[in-house]
């Protein structure tokens, strides 16, 4: 019952992930993306600090901005990058990949055994992102696609790393300190590359609300919370979720139609899904050996 109530809870993360298009598209000012991505990380941040009231202690200091600026910084980035340059279905299915490579990077980081059928899911999962979401006209920029792969690649160490540093810290901590290592990395990219932002509407500041509150603070929470009780690959194939919410959305809140190879491409990512927290909760059979013998004297 409790790894049932963590897997639901950390799969809101990702549910919640699927809204940032929509509200970035309808709410948000267009052209701002590294400093939208700031200002969705920094003031979240530097709340959750404020209610926890704790820093990281000095050997932590590295670990923290390894972390922040992989999870936030170059992630997001590179999330933007691919955003720009490439259709959203071939950025979306290149990011499915992280679940693929955070068991590669569990394996080696965390020495985490890699499980075939966990590998099969990962792949599945992401054969179904790639029903869902990647058009018959889409076109693949060299740019567009390092940023894509790069962006996976810094989700998945990002994600591994998290584990492997997170003992004895409280997630809502964890998280306060790497939004704002991140969005403190995320700030002078900001300044340097992008003119500032028009005045902002009211539906602008909402929009910067629920990124910041929902999108980053409450999400990262629970993702960091089920990372600590669930593990690197039994969370990852979760991301997964995150298209299938922002192809919903679009459905029921901007009128956009999902065709059958749509409809059977969430069928397949929920059933990778379903099928990878299954194999993930099946304990470890012992390798079979030779009996040994001991010699009674």
């Amino acid at each position: 019952m409790r790894r049932t109530t963590d897997l639901l809870l950390t799969a809101l993360a990702p549910a919640l992930w699927g809204s940032t298009y929509f509200v970035t598209t309808e709410w948000l000012p267009e052209g701002h993306p590294i400093t939208l991505a700031m200002l969705r990380a920094l003031p979240a941040g530097l709340l959750l600090l404020a209610i926890v009231k704790e820093l990281p202690l000095r050997e932590r200091l590295m670990q923290v901005l390894v972390l922040g600026t992989l999870n936030f910084a170059v992630f997001w980035t590179l999330l933007f990058v691919a955003a720009q340059r490439l259709p959203g279905g071939v950025a979306a299915t290149l990011g499915s990949a992280q679940a693929l490579l955070v068991l590669l990077l569990a394996r080696g980081l965390l020495g985490t055994p890699v499980r075939a059928a966990s590998v099969v899911a990962a792949m599945t999962g992401a054969l179904g992102v790639a029903l869902l979401v990647l058009g018959p006209a889409a076109m693949l920029d060299p740019l567009g696609l390092a940023a894509g792969v790069g962006g996976a690649v810094a989700m998945a160490a990002g994600t591994v790393l998290s584990r492997k540093w997170q003992a004895g810290i409280a997630p809502l901590t964890y998280t306060g300190w790497q939004l704002t290592v991140g969005g403190l990395v995320l700030l002078p990219i900001a300044l340097l590359s992008e003119p500032p932002l028009p005045a902002l509407q009211a539906s602008h500041l909402g929009g910067l609300v629920y990124l910041g509150l929902m999108g980053a603070a409450l999400t990262y929470f629970l993702w960091f919370r089920g990372l600590a009780r669930l593990g690197p690959a039994t969370v990852s194939l979760l991301a997964l979720l995150s298209p299938v919410t922002a192809v919903s959305i679009g459905w029921l809140a901007l009128d956009q139609s999902l065709t059958t190879v749509q409809c059977l491409g969430v069928l397949v990512v929920l059933l990778s899904v379903s099928w990878g927290q299954r194999v993930a909760a099946r304990p470890e059979m012992p390798k079979a050996g030779y009996p040994r013998f001991q010699c009674n004297k």
